[in-house]
């Protein structure tokens, strides 16, 4: 038997994943892998590149990979994007101000417009390699007052317009840690129905 074959095998019996969480600087995402791995949340910088964190849920090994979503990091996201199995989107539900930029560089990201002509080519790249991943999107900081509701960030981001990925949107708070499970637990789910076939 070859040496392919078994590596193969391995990382198939391992049921390994690969997940990128993304999102518009200050949305969340560090302070989410933290909670999610047990970790202080007290001292939180911004993210200028990235972070890896390798978990273990459910028999999954779960490779996490946030990046910094500073505007001039953006352009650097699709640097990340091979072999994606899931898309964790993560809000900031209390930055209004910041919705529509939320929502374009989402559509942006599945290739669900490509009406600008700066993102075109950007776009048509990134196309592929995100193609078919499951979307999670995490309307953040529930627990802030004035946070928008999560069918409201559903209708902001255009998400019932998106036909070519399974997504499901929850509305978390990654300081109380609510709902942070239940949406990883939908995204392995969906993920294993897809790539292990649910074995």
């Amino acid at each position: 038997m070859g040496l392919l074959t078994i590596l193969k095998k391995m990382k198939h019996k391992e049921r390994e994943m690969r997940l990128l969480m993304l999102g518009l600087d200050n949305a969340g995402k560090t302070t989410i892998l933290k909670k999610l791995n047990g970790e202080d949340l007290s001292t939180i910088s911004p993210t200028l590149g990235f972070n890896i964190k390798t978990l273990e849920h459910r028999g999954f090994k779960l490779n996490m990979w946030d990046v910094g979503g500073q505007k001039s990091l953006r352009s650097y996201w699709r640097n990340y994007f091979e072999s994606t199995d899931g898309l964790v989107w993560v809000v900031d539900s209390a930055d209004r101000l910041r919705m529509e930029d939320c929502r374009r560089e989402l559509a942006c990201l599945l290739q669900e417009e490509v009406h600008t002509h700066t993102h075109t080519l950007a776009c048509l790249l990134q196309e592929e390699r995100l193609g078919g991943a499951t979307l999670l999107v995490f309307a953040n900081k529930q627990d802030l007052p004035g946070a928008l509701s999560k069918e409201a960030i559903r209708e902001a981001l255009g998400l019932d317009e998106i036909l070519t990925h399974h997504w499901c949107i929850l509305g978390c708070s990654a300081m109380t840690g609510e709902n942070l499970l239940k949406g990883v637990d939908w995204l392995l789910d969906d993920i294993a129905a897809r790539v292990f076939n649910a074995d």
